[in-house]
């Protein structure tokens, strides 16, 4: 028994040394192979509404966006665009006749490129292709030692390492966390250096302010090139819509902004169904489509050809408490029908991924994020926000939750990969050589094919209850925590030419003394 122990021990040994050359070799670090920078489908689609009932949806939204219009607040230059565009402006309140706001989507592109500095990072937004985010927007961290605070710059930084380290995220972000210790006109600044310090992955640009907005572009430029923007797409905007069926002007600023400089703008309503939307999914769907459809326009009308996201936010609530839910079959069905309709629009998708209201790494965690992640990847999403990191609706990004999200995202290429019908997928020289009665470890096209037969966690735990047991019984949301601890110990930054990262330090340097310390 001792003997059989003793085996057993060695090959966990030599599987332990695989996964970790595996880790290694996936770490995204500089030098390393480079893993896929986007998801590529090769399964249908699951569609759950039909085309009669999306005509329906359609006619309803443009219904809205007709006889009921949409507010465009505190911007008197919007309002004399959208005039001289076709649009009925009555006060702030803009109706838009039957039709306008589909014939303007419809001069955007139905995929575009979102250049990385890294040009074997740039990903591709839009038709088959889905594009993994971490989470965006919250004020607080949970860190490595779980304690839940308010975020810092440092805890910034250490995310965008994270995340540029993680192969299952594609994509660096943008306000991956809100660092309070750094005053509000400035903050951003730093936070665009650090996408583009710390990581070589496409990045996301500042929206709380049109000027903050020029200064991310203008942050672009340096690393890109000014001429190189004219004609690319190195920026994506996250500009969300003031539910119900509103824009403000800072909204509307940034959105502005980007537009005019060619840059993408990912027109998301941000909703929680029954307080800012109807309470049912058809409902929430028009009311979606009407309000993204007249961002989408109205970026168009700016300057034809910009490129444009369809967005969708949409939680559903508890009714007997407000608070929001996640994971629920509500919000699961808007999102399918969302990208339905803006497949039938021509225009790219996208969603929330990893979403959760749990506090802490449990098993609500794994089960909400699951069941918001899988609908989202099912559906075709195409570009997909919050994948990773995203905790207690939002408020939290849980250094632990982005490493284990980001696990769980490394399997969804296998999910969408489809079945291997080469020869090699199946097998037949493998049956004849094997044959009935035997087993098909020795044969030679599982020696061939055992390292990446099958889709392999990096932080699940593999070993026998005894094994783990004396090992200490670590669970989950710990092995995430050391596994955290040691990709940022072993950190490298990406190669960043010394004259760019001098002449991006410089910008946020005079700009940071050009700007007040304080809003009010």
């Amino acid at each position: 028994m001792a003997d059989a122990n003793q085996r057993r021990n060695e090959r966990r040994g030599r599987r332990g040394g695989g996964r970790d050359a595996r880790r290694s070799a996936r770490s995204g670090g500089a030098g390393d192979a480079l893993a896929a920078p986007y998801l590529t489908r090769a399964v249908p689609i699951y569609e759950i509404l039909s085309d009669e009932s999306a005509e329906i949806i359609e006619n309803n939204a443009e219904t809205i966006l007709e006889e009921i219009g949409i507010e465009f607040k505190d911007d008197a230059e919007a309002l004399e665009i959208l005039r001289e565009h076709g649009a009925d402006v009555k006060g702030e309140r803009v109706h838009f006749p039957r039709g306008l706001c589909r014939e303007y989507c419809q001069k955007a592109p139905a995929q575009f490129t979102q250049y990385a500095r890294n040009r074997e990072r740039s990903v591709e937004i839009g038709g088959n292709h889905t594009v993994f985010a971490p989470v965006y927007g919250s004020p607080f961290v949970r860190d490595l030692d779980n304690e839940r605070r308010y975020a810092t710059i440092e805890d910034f930084q250490n995310l965008v390492k994270l995340a540029y380290m993680l192969p299952g995220l594609h994509h660096s972000g943008g306000t991956i966390c809100e660092p309070v210790d750094l005053a509000v006109p400035k903050r951003h600044l730093d936070m665009v250096y650090s996408h583009i310090k710390y990581s070589d992955k496409p990045f996301m640009g500042s929206v709380t302010a049109a000027s903050r907005a020029q200064d991310s572009v203008d942050m672009a430029k340096i690393v890109f090139g000014a001429e190189f923007l004219k004609n690319h797409n190195v920026l994506v905007s996250l500009i969300n819509a003031n539910s119900p069926m509103t824009w403000d002007d800072t909204m509307l600023g940034a959105l502005k902004t980007y537009a005019r400089e060619g840059q993408a703008v990912m027109v998301s309503p941000f909703i929680l169904a029954g307080a800012m939307s109807p309470v049912s999914v058809a409902g929430t769907l028009a009311q979606t489509l009407a309000e993204a459809m007249s961002g989408m326009a109205f970026a168009q009308m700016l300057n034809p050809g910009t490129p444009v996201i369809f967005g969708s936010f949409a939680s559903s609530m508890s009714m007997q408490t407000g608070a929001p839910t996640f994971g629920t079959p509500e919000p699961a069905l808007v999102l399918n029908g969302c990208a339905k309709l803006a497949r039938r629009l021509g225009v790219p998708f996208r969603s929330g991924g990893s979403l959760t209201a749990a506090k802490t790494a449990d098993a609500q965690a794994a089960y909400e994020s699951s069941y918001t992640l899988l609908p989202a990847v099912m559906s075709g999403v195409n570009f997909m926000l919050h994948s990773a990191g995203w905790m207690e609706g939002g408020l939290v990004s849980d250094y632990r939750k982005l490493v284990l999200d980001a696990d769980m995202l490394s399997m969804m290429q296998r999910m969408v990969g489809g079945i291997d019908m080469s020869a090699n997928g199946q097998a037949m020289d493998a049956i004849r050589e094997t044959g009935p009665g035997q087993h098909f470890l020795g044969s030679a096209h599982t020696q061939a094919n055992f390292e990446e037969a099958f889709w392999r966690s990096d932080l699940a735990d593999y070993t026998t209850f005894e094994q783990w047991s004396s090992e200490g019984s670590v669970e989950s949301a710990a092995r995430a925590e050391t596994r955290a601890r040691e990709m940022l110990a072993a950190y490298q930054p990406p190669p960043l030419d010394p004259a760019i990262d001098e002449a991006l330090v410089a910008f946020k340097t005079k700009r940071a003394e050009e700007l007040p310390d304080s809003e009010f």
